[in-house]
């Protein structure tokens, strides 16, 4: 199998081109055209289709075809042959909610950016001896939010996470300003019946205030009081 990803596409230049990753779960594969175009008009330029419907696939690879400049990308991937099909259809990465060793050398095989979720300092230690720097933190608002992260980040210093799980309007500027966050993961703009609704001017308009909010991210002051 050949993979169309481009090979520059890194999970930190992908985590680093938009603060903000929807997590869109569709039924219907048609609807994947207008919410990439309603992601794009508020200025999200990245985005993430989950499997966890029979029309994640489908869309996948209609949102790719149709829409170049906007990076898709697929979630809920579990297994080595889910990877293989989600490249197939078009995602330039693949976000899967835990750590699963053969999954992420089926995306290292095919030059696939992969995200996988940890929850802990052990599957943290997994992921980086898998090579890994970046890795989703779910269920972020679970396990203690940016104050979990601010914690697990000090004895792994290399590493990015991107929150998932309970980041909303009211808390996506605390994840940010840690510097260990380079973007959060979140599914207000694209709630599921805004999508079924086609109220496009409404995920456009959560879009965008997702993204100014995300700019007013200020550093967090370190242990001494100084900003990191």
């Amino acid at each position: 199998m050949t993979t169309t990803t481009p090979a520059h596409l890194t999970p930190a230049r992908l985590l680093a081109q938009c603060p903000l990753v929807p997590v869109v779960v569709l039924d219907r594969a048609d609807d994947a055209v207008p919410l990439g175009e309603a992601l794009l008009a508020g200025g999200i330029t990245g985005v993430e289709i989950t499997l966890r419907t029979a029309a994640g696939l489908d869309a996948i690879a209609i949102a790719a075809r149709a829409l170049p400049e906007l990076t898709v990308g697929a979630g809920s991937v579990l297994t080595p042959g889910q990877v293989d099909q989600v490249v197939e259809a078009g995602a330039r990465f693949v976000v899967s909610p835990g750590l699963h060793a053969a999954v992420i050398a089926r995306c290292a095989e095919l030059s696939v950016p992969a995200l996988p979720g940890i929850a802990t300092a052990s599957e943290l230690m997994t992921a980086i001896n898998l090579g890994l720097t970046e890795v989703k933190f779910f269920p972020a608002g679970l396990l203690g939010g940016p104050a979990a992260i601010k914690a697990l980040s000090a004895p792994f210093p290399g590493v990015s996470f991107l929150p998932s799980g309970g980041v909303g309007p009211g808390n996506l500027a605390d994840y940010l300003a840690l510097p260990c966050v380079p973007a959060v993961s979140g599914s207000w703009m694209v709630e599921p019946g805004l999508i079924r609704a086609g109220e496009w001017a409404e995920i456009t308009r959560r879009s965008a205030a997702a993204i100014e909010a995300a700019s007013d991210r200020s550093p967090v002051p370190d242990t001494n009081g100084e900003s990191r």
